[in-house]
């Protein structure tokens, strides 16, 4: 809901989320979706019905930056982000974020490159990678999902969340657009890209401050019911998830037809594990045609 680096986007590369279709940025004031008092209209009336209103907060990466700043990287391989395979050396990455048509309201927070542990593009030689920013404190999050070698970095400028003046930002984020647009919880996007840590952190604080009602579920993508298991006791049992194992029984089931075994249907599914934290599915935004995961 909130504005990415162009109006077409549909959102999961953010720019600023602290402009939901309300400042003149990035070409636009409304965002795909509209403006920021159509949102708040939209919320109301559903919530008139009865109906609950959940953000799909994009918390792991920002895009469209505002300048381009140097920094020391090491080049490292797209298939194991553990396996460096350059020096270290300077380039000049999309990473400084000042929102100017905001100019500061609700928030004068502007992010550099250390508040980033990566990015994927190097203007001065116009060279695409993944490149893992160097300096005093700078790794990938041991606490991630371990595919790749380790997923911290997933796309554009990867949010550092080790940095301690992000915390407090993402967090006074969270506080103000719960309060902003009287929400009752939020799904929280790219889950195992983002320090564990700091998602239990996340929640604690935002049902501190606004209920143990607030509703968190999670997306964690990924087919293998033990790291669902491993992640939902990491956090606490503080979130749902959504049940990505049964949605691949579903797509096993249509691929087979007749020779499918419906008993097996649950096999592995978190409605299975853990019935009052799973939620279903069938088919999502990124498994749809023509999308990522088809």
């Amino acid at each position: 809901a909130y504005k990415a680096q162009e109006q077409d986007d549909v959102g999961y590369a953010c720019y600023d989320l602290y402009d939901l279709g309300e400042f003149d940025q990035k070409g636009t004031i409304r965002t795909k979706y509209g403006t920021r008092g159509e949102l708040v209209r939209a919320i109301d009336r559903l919530h008139e019905h009865g109906i609950c209103v959940y953000l799909d907060a994009v918390m792991n990466h920002k895009a469209g930056a505002d300048e381009k700043e140097r920094f020391a990287v090491r080049k490292v391989d797209e298939n194991n982000r553990d396996d460096e395979i350059s020096d270290t050396y300077e380039i000049e990455g999309w990473t400084r974020f000042s929102f100017p048509g905001r100019k500061g309201k609700y928030s004068d927070f502007t992010w550099h490159w250390y508040h980033f542990t990566g990015t994927d593009y190097d203007a001065a030689s116009d060279d695409s990678g993944i490149y893992k920013i160097q300096g005093e404190g700078k790794e990938w999050s041991k606490k991630v999902d371990e595919e790749n070698g380790n997923y911290d970095y997933l796309m554009c400028a990867n949010i550092d969340y080790h940095h301690p003046e992000v915390i407090e930002e993402m967090k006074h984020w969270g506080i103000w657009v719960a309060r902003e647009l009287k929400l009752d919880g939020f799904r929280l996007d790219a889950i195992k890209h983002i320090n564990t840590d700091f998602i239990r952190d996340f929640i604690r604080t935002m049902k501190t401050t606004l209920g143990e009602q607030f509703y968190f579920v999670g997306e964690y993508w990924k087919d293998a019911p033990d790291d669902l298991d491993a992640y939902l006791a990491a956090e606490d049992y503080a979130l749902d998830l959504f049940d990505v194992s049964l949605h691949y029984n579903f797509a096993a089931a249509s691929k087979l037809g007749i020779q499918y075994d419906l008993r097996q249907l649950m096999d592995g599914a978190l409605v299975s594990t853990h019935p009052a934290l799973s939620v279903t599915f069938v088919d999502n935004h990124d498994s749809q045609p023509g999308q990522s995961l088809e």
